[in-house]
């Protein structure tokens, strides 16, 4: 149960309220609204991480999860499990990401991907031994796209468990399109 009360979106003004006139009914959403119209700030750069980035949406997904497995964030995680699975992410790893980067399940790139983001999101700064190999392999665009979302979505984790937001009783981020996505 929420610690306060959610913000009724029919009362937002400004940019808020442009921003509730596009967005799905997802309680994240509706606990922000107290916060103004930094909700329209933050569903822009989160926009811009889920649908212009050019990292490959699973490794992005798979960081993304992780980043809510490590911060025992359980909204985020079923969210982006269900963003996972419409991207075409198999049961058997969504299930290894809660297992962490030495799952059987993984390939060589999303393993790294798993150790870099297990390191950035518990020391801040990922060593030479988990950035290095994935300078190596992801051009540099990608690679910052990559620490912009663990970041983002600490903080979106951060929130989501500080004021306890209920998983929503319909299913999550239908009429979602995200780039890669199956139909």
């Amino acid at each position: 149960m929420a610690r306060i009360p959610y913000f009724d979106p029919a009362k937002a003004e400004g940019r808020a309220r442009d921003a509730y006139s596009k967005l799905p009914p997802l309680n994240i959403f509706r606990m922000m609204g107290h916060s103004g119209d930094m909700l329209d700030g933050f569903v822009k750069l989160g926009n811009q991480i889920l649908m212009f980035g050019k990292l490959d949406p699973i490794l992005r997904e798979i960081a993304i999860v992780r980043v809510g497995v490590l911060s025992n964030a359980k909204y985020e995680v079923y969210q982006h499990e269900e963003i996972s699975r419409r991207l075409g992410m198999s049961e058997e790893k969504i299930k290894a990401i809660h297992e962490g980067p030495d799952a059987k399940v993984w390939n060589e790139m999303e393993r790294l991907v798993m150790r870099f983001t297990d390191d950035v999101v518990l020391h801040v700064r990922a060593s030479d031994a988990t950035f290095k190999p994935l300078e190596e392999r992801l051009s540099y665009g990608e690679l910052q796209e990559l620490v912009i979302a663990i970041g983002f979505y600490m903080m979106a984790s951060r929130f989501l468990e500080n004021f306890d937001v209920d998983i929503e009783e319909t299913p999550p981020a239908k009429g979602v399109e995200l780039p890669g996505m199956k139909s």
